[in-house]
């Protein structure tokens, strides 16, 4: 349901602005047809390469590259292959907690950093390991303690952590010093559940969400602004939304038929499956908002089209209108406390050609890592770039 009426929540960054960010094929997925396999689109190093200095071109302030088991580009691999050839997007990292011992990633993460001199951003994941199913709480006590680990080594002359899952002490952090200062980079989040929430509230930056009717996302920006005020914190929110935008709204909903008019039912269920890395209440609830609908073309507000989710495990939905419907709806998230949006459409390239065409301009996009005072006004003194090595 739409809201009546919209007061904006307390979030960190009060400036009206929009952090409009794409998203990378690095998993897999780019397609024509939603529910077939392009193999013109695959997701090699070159296609994946390519959507990003689109995106870069086009004038999107970060690029998401997720991370699944699925066959296409390991995320910190192709993220320091594809950093030697940017010069102004950054780089929305996805981390799986417990993939990498956190000393180790906090270094990566700070040799990235160094690498794109600050436009680095982290999308923190708390989800089953690959070929694994986890006791949740201890998905969540692993994630915290992931971050805790990260937040001392980027900010302290030391680590020294003993928690329930990693024990750490190191003499010395100066091997993992990141280019940003003032925290490091960014930490992104996305969850359902009240164990990710609280993860979320005590230790990131900004809270994502996927598409739900506003009044659903309404009240989990209130819950997620008052978790974060229990830790004396404030948090922004980002979307994560896919979107088809045209010059009319006829147009635009032309255009969902295409997509899926080779779909088939069976085929698309054995796509999802391979990067559904588990069945988390958040996907849970997308599955449920396309079920529930009532619209028999899967809308189930106003301008918000749920049909993706039957081939895509997480955000299921996606904004289809005109140029006017969908500026008018990112308006709203933004009168809501929204500050940050992650996009993308089928295909990718050319879908952000018509955003950056017809929408972009329209906004006044800017880096939440910027704002946050995150980059240095000049180089700064670490390790690897001009401090005394001991």
């Amino acid at each position: 349901m739409a809201l009546e009426n919209i007061e904006q929540v307390d979030i960190r960054s009060s400036e009206r602005f929009a952090e409009i960010s794409w998203f990378n094929d690095i998993i897999g997925g780019d397609t024509e047809y939603l529910g077939i396999l392009d193999k013109e689109r695959r997701s090699s190093f070159e296609h994946c390469k390519d959507i990003t200095l689109a995106a870069e071109e086009l004038g999107f302030t970060n690029i998401l590259l997720p991370t699944a088991f699925t066959v296409g580009q390991e995320v910190l691999t192709f993220a320091s292959g594809v950093a030697p050839f940017t010069s102004k997007i950054n780089l929305l990292t996805a981390i799986r907690c417990g993939e990498y011992h956190p000393p180790m990633l906090a270094r990566a993460i700070a040799s990235l950093d160094h690498m794109l001199q600050g436009r680095l951003a982290i999308n923190i994941i708390n989800s089953d390991l690959p070929g694994t199913r986890e006791d949740a709480n201890f998905r969540y006590q692993r994630c915290a303690e992931t971050i805790e680990i990260l937040k001392q080594a980027w900010n302290d002359d030391k680590i020294d952590f003993s928690g329930e899952v990693y024990k750490v002490k190191l003499p010395n952090t100066q091997p993992v010093k990141p280019y940003q200062q003032n925290g490091g980079p960014l930490l992104y989040f996305g969850g359902t559940s009240p164990g990710s929430r609280e993860v979320c509230a005590k230790y990131c930056d900004v809270f994502l969400m996927w598409p739900e009717n506003e009044e659903s996302m309404y009240e989990t920006m209130k819950d997620m602004s008052a978790r974060a005020a229990e830790h004396g914190r404030k948090i922004d929110f980002g979307l994560r939304i896919h979107v088809i935008v045209r010059e009319t709204e006829e147009e635009a909903r032309a255009y969902t038929k295409k997509l899926m008019s080779k779909f088939d039912e069976q085929r698309a269920a054995d796509i999802r499956k391979r990067g559904e890395d588990s069945r988390s209440l958040g996907v849970i609830r997308q599955d449920k908002l396309r079920e529930e609908s009532a619209d028999e073309e899967g809308y189930i507000e106003d301008i918000i089209w749920m049909e993706i989710g039957k081939v895509f495990s997480g955000c299921g939905g996606g904004l289809v209108g005109s140029a006017e419907q969908v500026i008018a709806k990112l308006n709203r998230y933004i009168d809501m406390g929204i500050r940050a949006f992650v996009l993308s459409g089928f295909p990718l390239i050319e879908e952000a050609n018509y955003f950056s065409k017809l929408v972009l301009p329209h906004f006044n996009n800017k880096s939440l890592t910027r704002l946050q005072n995150r980059l240095p006004e000049g180089v700064p003194v670490t390790p690897l770039t001009t401090a005394e090595l001991v």
